[in-house]
């Protein structure tokens, strides 16, 4: 890619000589050259060169104020000489790639050298034919020809089972990477700037912005092209995407007008003129130069995501657990991309190796057993001596029982997991955006399933985001709807109007609606917008006003933030004093006022006593209806001397108020039906907004958040901190403790609040579980608090560019109940799980305790290779597809979060997996020992040698596939759920699973011969099959109606007990952060010692009684044993509690070496 964009450039270069000639003043590599100059250099080289940002424009053929022209010619020349706003994505990787990626799987590996072996000693005759009699015609003995001839099957087989795999899983990769890039392309499409256009303000797609452009920038922006300010308002960027550097960049047009693609604006406003786009920009060029070195990066991280299925998910920066870590740990993390794995990675990890560790056992035992039978019955029953030209035999004899050994491991892996896992989430995946989520990372989508706490957004999210001013304080009256304008005093509706136009930002706006009799469009600032609808409603308009004064003539703008909670504007009059209008949260402007306007439009003094007055009679009454609250003021200064304009705190006071407007957010009509489910769910919801705590209150109560006379916190910010922070206000956990479990709203807080309470409620230790907490955001100051969560939703519409890059799943429509369909779909992948593990582990417990105890008894196993793969082909691939594609149902949110620490198998699923091997077996044993007796054919025992295959062994496969067939139906309940064809049709892919199945296993049984070990059966043989394998779904009724309280044995697998979370490579990391793990490990010890000093305290308690010491000596220790267990760090506490427990029990007298003070003497 770098030397496609590098031939480009000299392209242009040879182009642009006659740039000057294309009638623009100045050449891309000017430009490009002007980009790379920052702060003072920059302002000298725009006046020396260009005559200051004015002069730039002219040789630009723009105007500052109207924008482009628009015309289309011009345009394309535009894009032809500059380049277009697009960096050309990385190629990507091809289907070869992927299919050797799929090739590196461990057991694959296994299969393929097994296969290999298999193939190659099949085409391999011992030259000892003749001599076989000598050797020894054991039973079970060498294949006999049809077999031998047919040796070669079994290899190819295998192999061809592994190519399915390994084309399957490539293919499930391939897909997902086109899907995800389909995803990428829609976010960028939808990536919308505002760009002026013969003095129209305009939406453009961001790929459509040229040189020359004037762009409109605001709080919240990701840059999209690198430009010169021409007019900024406090404008202050965070450049640290480009930089590294922190803290936030201030720019101004006479300073450091220089603005780069790709970094955020924090605050402020302005307008700037695009000067370089696309590979021109500065992330492009550093794009450019990425090129090359991406792709060595993305071998080294390939390798380690392989095994989370998350191939696709490589072009997402990395999320690091902790918002703002430093690159060395970066570095040292790379082997473990996201510190915790997730809940359903670490649980199935762990089965997947007890499963490995059984199968291996068995497998071995088999072999074992097999070869220790062979050797006791021919050298030491028929006492024959080891002949050399009978060795090629002997080693053929043993490559069998390696094969049926190797057969046995296969069936017991199951290699089924990894594509279960990768179908069951991109089949969600794909499913969620037809529900409105956009899943950014795909663990994110299991991990919803787990959720206990929602921290929410108010504005947008639990309501419609469309502000409409409905009540107003003006002149001393409260108006409950918003008056007449004739009502109102003259001077204050003028002041009023005035303030509210110019006092917002100019790229707020209500356009006429889209469609007729629809409401009309709100552009931009939402609240802005409800106080514009204001001024429409007293029949005046802004428009004009803007215009008579436009953006630039503006003195100086303080632009709203979430330290100030204000926006104020200064303009100057025609008498050359000055003039500032305020708006901003109630409580926080009224504090500055010392004036109020009253009936007359005369402004009166304004005392505390009037203030508390006011908040009384006003303010509260609206916010108790659900009432946002602006206060609109004013300040007039005199010309001479003129203001300190930086000196905020004196500006932004002693003001004088015109009206307090309450502002109406409506609930979102399907929020508190959402709330309701998400309650019954088992999940916690949590309000964090900005509002003042009496508007979160009661719209939390609108919403169903909080109920009337139930036990719960309210609180805002302040209060909040004070709660949490010790007297050196640094926060504690313990405090933290004490306040989340309760805390349901929490009001005007700051974002690092918002974060706080995020990291507090993870790092919480006081429930059994470790909280899985899900956050919505929309603001740029939600990043924090989005990256720190579990899950991070980022509003789709109102989000900010920084939200929707912080987060993991971007809510389309904005709304609340789409959280609600993830919760669902997270919970539906962990259920599919759990149904393909169940049926595929009865499976696995059955086809290896028949390939064992046949190989051991009969020398030889009933389920022949082929078969067994055609079986493990069943339950791998097509069950994990059949079960895997499961629709989410209402049922599955009727239910609380399994949680870390609950196993994957649940005590009913392992019920149903035992109950159903059990009568698998038991059909499989008798059919294997008296088959041939019931249904009068020959036995297939110990057939002699060159036999063809047996009908006999051909009904027990039959039967086999017959009864797993059935159990798959079964295996789609696995709560113990009565009827197991509940909602099967909603399911056409497992519908058709089955049938097809079906019908190949009739061709394989009728028409397989020799490769499958297969004689055709009569239709009456078939009709046994399959009635024994109905018999599994009445067999599933009878196990469900056995309580599982009588099945105390059943051990639970899969647990992530408290040892095992923690994997081995993270022990060695610094300490400082503990896995999660750990700290349940820690807090198990902190237990065990908090038991220890228990008893030692009694004794103590004993000692003292005795040595008639007073009590308050014993009361003393067992406070302070009990904080030392704590406190101390568990190490230094293991050895003293140990030695002082056996202290104290083996002389009663004695003190306790390690904790007891030195007050209780001996007696």
């Amino acid at each position: 890619m770098g030397d496609m964009s590098n031939s480009d450039f000299y392209a242009k270069n040879q182009r642009n000589e006659d740039n000057h000639a294309a009638g623009f003043g100045c050449s891309l590599m000017e430009l490009r050259s002007l980009m790379e100059l920052r702060g003072t250099e920059a302002v000298v080289k725009l006046q020396e060169d260009y005559g200051g940002v004015e002069g730039l424009c002219k040789r630009l053929k723009t105007s500052p104020t109207e924008g482009l022209a628009g015309a289309l010619p011009d345009l394309d020349k535009r894009k032809e000489i500059y380049g277009k706003n697009l960096i050309p994505p990385k190629k990507p990787k091809t289907f070869l790639q992927l299919v050797w990626e799929a090739l590196q799987d461990v057991t694959l590996i296994i299969l393929e050298i097994a296969a290999l072996i298999s193939l190659g000693l099949s085409f391999y005759h011992p030259p000892g034919e003749s001599s076989g009699e000598s050797c020894g015609s054991v039973a079970g003995g060498v294949e006999d020809e049809g077999e031998a001839d047919a040796g070669w099957i079994e290899g190819a087989a295998i192999l061809l089972s592994v190519v399915c795999v390994v084309l399957v899983t490539a293919f499930n990769d391939w897909s997902k990477e086109k899907q995800f890039r389909g995803l990428q392309s829609r976010i960028e499409q939808e990536q919308k700037f505002q760009v002026v256009r013969g003095s129209q303000v305009i939406q453009l797609p961001v790929a459509d912005i040229v040189v020359g452009d004037i762009a409109q920038i605001k709080y919240g922006d990701l840059l999209p092209a690198d430009g010169v300010l021409i007019q900024g308002n406090d404008l202050k960027i965070d450049e640290s995407s480009l930089t590294g550097e922190s803290d936030h960049v201030r720019k101004s047009a006479d300073k450091d007008p220089m603005l780069l693609s790709g970094t955020h604006v924090m605050e402020g406003s302005g307008r700037m003129v695009v000067t370089a786009v696309g590979v021109n920009s500065q992330t492009g060029i550093i794009f450019t130069l990425l090129g090359a070195g991406t792709e060595e990066e993305e071998k080294k991280e390939k390798k380690v995501k392989k095994q989370d299925g998350a191939a696709a998910m490589e072009m997402q920066p990395l999320k690091s657990a902790e918002g703002g870590e430093s690159d060395e740990k970066e570095k040292k993390k790379v082997s473990v991309s996201k510190k915790e794995k997730s809940v359903l990675q670490g649980k199935l990890t762990k089965l997947a190796v007890q499963i490995g560790k059984a199968g291996l056992l068995m497998s071995a035992v088999t072999v074992i057993i097999l070869v220790l039978y062979f050797a006791i019955d021919t050298f030491v029953m028929q006492k024959r001596p080891w002949m050399p030209e009978c060795t090629p035999i002997y080693i053929q004899y043993f490559v069998k029982f390696f094969i049926i050994g190797v057969t046995v491991l296969v069936v017991a892996v199951p290699e089924g997991l990894p594509l279960a896992v990768t179908i069951s989430l991109a089949y969600s995946v794909k499913k969620m955006m037809k529900d409105n989520n956009l899943v950014r990372h795909l663990d994110a989508c299991e991990t919803m399933g787990n959720a206990t706490a929602i921290c929410s957004d108010k504005t947008g999210t639990l309501t419609t985001n469309r502000m409409t001013a409905v009540q107003c304080y003006v002149g001393d009256v409260h108006y409950k709807e918003i008056p007449d304008p004739g009502v109102l005093p003259p001077k204050s509706l003028e002041l009023l109007i005035n303030a509210i136009s110019i006092n917002s930002a100019y790229t707020t706006k209500i356009l006429p609606p889209d469609k007729e009799g629809g409401l009309p469009k709100q552009v931009g600032n939402k609240t802005e917008c409800g106080l514009l609808g204001l001024v429409l409603d007293l029949k005046r308009d802004y428009q004009p006003i803007r215009n008579q004064i436009p953006e630039e003539k503006l003195y100086k703008v303080y632009t709203f933030n979430s330290v100030r909670k204000s926006m104020s504007t200064v303009i100057k009059l025609p008498d050359g004093s000055f003039r500032m209008y305020s708006k901003g949260a109630s409580e926080i402007v009224l504090k500055k006022c010392s004036h109020i306007l009253n009936e007359v439009g005369e402004s009166r003094v304004f005392r505390p006593r009037d203030k508390d007055e006011m908040v009384k009679k006003v303010i509260e009454p609206m916010a108790c209806d659900g009432l946002r609250t602006i206060c609109v003021a004013y300040r007039d200064f005199s010309s001479d001397p003129e203001p300190n304009w930086e000196d905020e705190n004196n500006i932004l006071s002693d003001l004088t108020a015109i009206c307090v407007v309450g502002i109406e957010d409506p609930v979102r009509p399907e929020v508190p039906d959402a709330i309701q489910k998400c309650q019954r769910a088992g999940i916690t919801v949590r309000m964090v907004t900005g509002d003042n705590i009496n508007t979160a209150r009661a719209i939390a109560i609108k919403c169903g958040i909080i109920h009337p006379g139930e036990d719960f916190l309210c609180i805002d910010g302040k209060e909040f901190n004070r709660r949490i922070r010790n007297e050196k206000g640094e926060v504690e956990q313990e405090r933290i403790d004490k306040v989340w479990p309760k805390l349901r709203v929490l009001a005007r807080s700051s974002p690092t609040d918002k974060h706080t309470l995020v990291k507090g409620i993870i790092d919480s230790t006081m429930a059994d579980q470790r909280q899985v907490v899900a956050v919505t955001g929309d603001g740029t100051n939600d990043g924090p608090a989005l990256k720190k969560a579990d899950v991070g939703f980022a509003m789709g519409i109102a989000g900010t560019d920084v939200a929707k890059e912080a987060s993991d799943i971007i809510l389309t429509d904005d709304n609340f109940s789409s959280i609600v369909k993830a919760v669902m779909w997270g919970r539906n992948v962990y259920d599919s799980i759990s149904k393909f593990l169940q049926f595929q582990l009865t499976v696995n417990v059955v086809a290896v305790i028949v390939a064992f105890t046949g190989a051991c008894i009969t020398q030889d196993s009933p389920l022949k290779a082929v078969q067994m793969l055609w079986v493990n082909l069943i339950m791998d691939t097509f069950a994990s597809l059949a079960l895997a594609t499961e629709p989410p149902t209402e049922s599955l949110l009727k239910r609380k979060p399994y949680g870390r620490n609950k196993p994957l198998i649940s005590s009913t699923m392992t019920k149903n997996i035992l109950g159903h091997a059990v009568y698998q077996l038991v059909l499989i044993f008798t059919l294997l020992f008296v088959g041939e007796q019931i249904f009068d054919i020959d036995n297939g025992r110990n057939a002699p040698l060159h036999s063809p295959p047996s009908e006999h062994y051909t009904i027990i496969f039959n039967t086999f596939v017959m009864m797993q067939l059935f159990n798959e139906i079964n295996a789609r309940k696995i709560h113990g759920e009565r009827n197991v064809f509940d909602g099967i049709f909603r399911n056409p892919i497992f519908c058709s699973i089955v049938f097809g199945t079906f019908a190949v296993q009739i061709v394989i049984v009728q028409f397989g011969g020799k490769p499958f070990s297969c004689q055709p059966l009569d239709l009456e043989k078939w009709m046994w099959c399959v009635f024994l394998g109905l018999g599994e779904l009445v067999w599933g009724q009878v196990i469900a109606s056995i309580p599982n309280s009588r099945l105390r044995f059943l051990r639970r697998a899969g647990q992530l007990t408290q040892k095992d979370e923690l994997p081995e490579e993270d022990v060695n990391e610094e300490n400082e952060e503990i896995d999660h793990a750990e700290r349940e490990l820690r807090r198990g010890q902190i237990l065990w010692f908090r038991g220890l000093n228990r008893i030692q305290t009694q004794i103590e308690v004993v000692n003292t009684f005795k040595s008639g010491t007073s009590f308050q000596g014993a009361g003393a220790l067992r406070r302070q044993s009990s904080t030392t267990s704590q406190t101390q760090d568990v190490t230094n506490v293991s050895s003293p509690s140990h030695v002082s427990l056996s202290n104290a029990l083996s002389s009663p007298t004695s003190t306790t070496a390690a904790t007891a003070p030195p007050t209780t003497g001996q007696c």
